[in-house]
């Protein structure tokens, strides 16, 4: 089950447009034939497709697997940070996939924390995505907090809708700014042209990037990016729509990269968060890992 939260922005947007950005790699028909056949319910009532969203919705998408997987616990070592009754802190490694998905359903941080939480991971997502509350690509390295009860589940997804956690990424980018630091606000959603990709439209959803030059590296930049709302690869689509795509994206920089690298130099350095049970308030930061230091000193050279 898919729970998602209707924000100011989404007001009198159609549902099926809401979860046509939402939801990857399902058509807008196969959304209406779940909207039809009763998946789909908003405040636990079924709606039709054309219903207009109100501030504070809570949808609740039940998304038929079309095959029953077995996801296996695997013995992958994690990097905690932080572990409780209630929720789990850990610094993921860059080419790791945060859940299971076709083509995906080994080697993924899910089958690291089945093997080392056992049962104790929150339900509310499903068998393939259980604790996941928030996740970054597979090429993306850093800080994840993962749920283990149901209410530490609710309570940081509260969070996420109402833009109260603190995520700071560092990146190195294409070319150099003229200022030190400025905001990125546009619309991202579905791209018409490409399903598998995210891109900044007229009728998407609010995004909102601040961004800090840290250090000019020729025709680079290292950059520290803050999130105002998460949306779907949205630091990769604001880079590369203000003409700074993050080195070694291979879906939204350049198709011939300057120099060969592993995926986008992009790391989650920071999360800050009110621990849902207890109410107090919890940040951690991460050191840079070694295959973003080795871009660096390159470029340094």
């Amino acid at each position: 089950m898919d729970i998602y939260t209707a924000e100011a922005q989404d007001a009198n947007r159609r549902i099926d447009h809401f979860l046509n950005d939402e939801i990857e790699d399902v058509s807008r028909s196969a959304l209406h034939k779940l909207i039809e056949k009763g998946n789909v319910t908003v405040n636990k009532k079924t709606v039709n497709k054309s219903y207009r969203l109100k501030t504070g919705d809570v949808i609740e998408v039940d998304m038929p697997q079309p095959e029953a997987v077995e996801i296996a616990a695997e013995n992958i070592p994690l990097d905690i940070l932080y572990e409780d009754n209630d929720l789990i802190v850990v610094n993921k490694s860059q080419n790791m996939v945060v859940h299971p998905a076709p083509g995906h359903y080994t080697g993924t941080l899910v089958n690291a924390l089945m093997y080392h939480c056992g049962n104790e991971l929150s339900g509310i997502n499903g068998e393939l995505r259980p604790g996941i509350v928030h996740r970054i690509d597979k090429d993306t390295s850093g800080v994840l907090v993962i749920a283990k009860s149901d209410i530490a589940h609710r309570g940081l997804s509260t969070q996420l809708a109402e833009h109260s956690m603190k995520r700071i990424y560092n990146a190195v980018v294409y070319n150099g700014f003229d200022e030190d630091e400025g905001t990125v606000s546009t619309n991202i959603g579905r791209s018409q042209k490409d399903r598998k990709k995210m891109a900044v439209v007229k009728d998407g959803r609010n995004a909102v990037t601040h961004y800090k030059v840290l250090e000019r590296l020729g025709k680079f930049t290292l950059v520290e990016l803050r999130l105002e709302t998460g949306r779907t690869h949205q630091i990769r689509v604001h880079m590369s729509h203000i003409g700074h795509p993050l080195l070694g994206d291979p879906v939204y920089g350049p198709k011939k990269q300057a120099f060969s690298a592993a995926g986008q130099i992009l790391h989650a350095k920071v999360l800050g968060f009110v621990h849902p049970v207890t109410g107090e308030y919890m940040e951690f930061e991460t050191a840079l890992p070694p295959y973003f230091t080795r871009i660096l000193d390159i470029l340094r050279q």
